[in-house]
C-alpha cells in the first residue's frame, strides 16, 4: 500500500472517536449516504456499534457512475456489519447540467442524491443525515459540499476533525477490511471537465479500472479518459513495478481489450484531482 501520510497519534484519534461516539448516542438514529468507500464505512461501523444495528440506515446511491465492484464491496462489508442497507437508483446523467460536465458537476450530482435521500430518512423518522466528509476534505474543491448544506445533511468526521490516516487508523484498529482500501471517488472524475459524461465513457473507465486490478494492480488506481487514450495513473510502487517492458505490455493489452485505442503510463504516478491541471490533454471526442 503506498499512502504517503505521517502515522497519526493513536490517542487523539481515540479520542476524536469517543467524542464522535457520544455525539451519535444523542442523535438516537442517523441515516449515512453510503459508498461503501473508507470514511463512510468506518462512519457506519461507529453508528452501529454506538446504536445498534436497528437505528441505523445505509442509503446508497445507484448510477452508471458507481463501480460495480464497489457496490459489490460496500453490500459485503454491510452484511458483516449487519447494517440495513437500502439503495435509491439516481439520475444525474439525465441532468444536462450535471452531463456537461462543468467544474461544480458533483454539486448536481449531490443535489440529485440528497434529495432523494433525505425525504427517504424523514419517512422513516430518521431526523439526520449524514456523510462521510472528513476533514481533509474541506480543503479541496468540493461543489457537491455545498448540496449537502442545501439539504441539512451533517458531517460528523469532518465536525469532530478526523483526518483521512486517523480514519484508516481507527478502521484498522476495528477490523474493517476498508481501513488498506484506495480512495475510489465516482468515475466521472475521470472525465476531464468539459467532456459530456455518458454512459458509455463512464462503463469504459469502469471496464479498464476493473481489468487492471484482475491484473493485479493494487494501490490507488485511476484511468484517465481522454476520448481514444486512456491515462493510467499508479501509486508509486506499483508505477514502478509495472513500469518494467513485459508488465507493461501486460498492463497495456489489459486496457485496450476494454475499448481504448492508446495507453499512456503516467510517469508522473496518481495525483488526486490531476485532471485540473493546465498541462492535462484534451479528450478526442471524435474518437470516443
Amino acid at each position: 500500500m503506498d499512502y504517503d501520510v505521517v502515522d497519526p497519534d493513536p490517542q487523539s484519534a481515540l479520542d476524536k472517536e469517543t467524542r464522535l461516539g457520544d455525539w451519535l448516542r444523542a442523535q438516537r438514529s442517523i441515516a449515512i449516504g453510503y459508498s461503501g468507500g473508507v470514511d463512510s464505512a468506518y462512519l457506519a461501523a461507529v453508528a452501529v456499534a454506538v446504536l445498534g444495528a436497528e437505528n441505523v440506515l445505509a442509503i446508497i446511491g445507484r448510477s452508471a457512475s458507481y463501480p460495480e465492484s464497489q457496490w459489490a464491496a460496500a453490500r459485503g462489508l454491510a452484511g458483516e456489519l449487519g447494517l440495513a442497507v437500502l439503495e435509491v437508483d439516481t439520475d444525474e446523467l439525465n441532468d444536462p447540467r450535471y452531463a456537461a460536465n462543468p467544474t461544480n458537476r458533483c454539486y448536481f450530482c449531490k443535489a440529485d442524491l440528497w434529495s432523494k435521500l433525505v425525504p427517504i430518512a424523514r419517512a422513516r423518522d430518521i431526523d439526520v443525515v449524514a456523510d462521510g466528509t472528513n476533514a481533509d476534505d474541506l480543503r479541496g474543491h468540493r461543489p457537491g459540499a455545498q448540496a449537502a448544506r442545501e439539504n441539512g445533511v451533517v458531517s460528523p468526521l469532518a465536525m469532530f476533525e478526523f483526518s483521512k490516516a486517523e480514519i484508516r487508523q481507527r478502521s484498522r484498529a476495528r477490523g474493517l477490511p476498508t481501513w488498506a482500501q484506495p480512495s475510489s471517488p465516482c468515475l466521472s472524475s475521470r472525465i476531464p471537465y468539459g467532456t459530456p459524461v455518458t454512459v458509455g465513457r463512464l462503463g469504459r473507465v469502469d471496464r479498464a479500472e476493473s481489468a487492471l486490478r484482475a491484473l493485479g494492480v493494487a494501490g490507488d488506481l485511476r484511468v484517465r479518459h481522454f476520448g481514444a487514450l486512456a491515462r493510467v495513473e499508479l501509486s508509486p510502487g506499483e508505477l514502478s513495478r509495472w513500469s518494467t517492458p513485459e508488465l507493461r505490455s501486460r498492463l497495456e493489452t489489459a486496457v485496450l481489450a476494454t475499448g481504448y485505442r492508446r495507453v499512456e503510463l503516467d510517469p508522473r504516478g496518481f495525483r488526486s484531482g490531476s485532471l485540473n491541471e493546465p498541462s492535462s490533454p484534451r479528450a478526442t471526442l471524435s474518437r470516443d
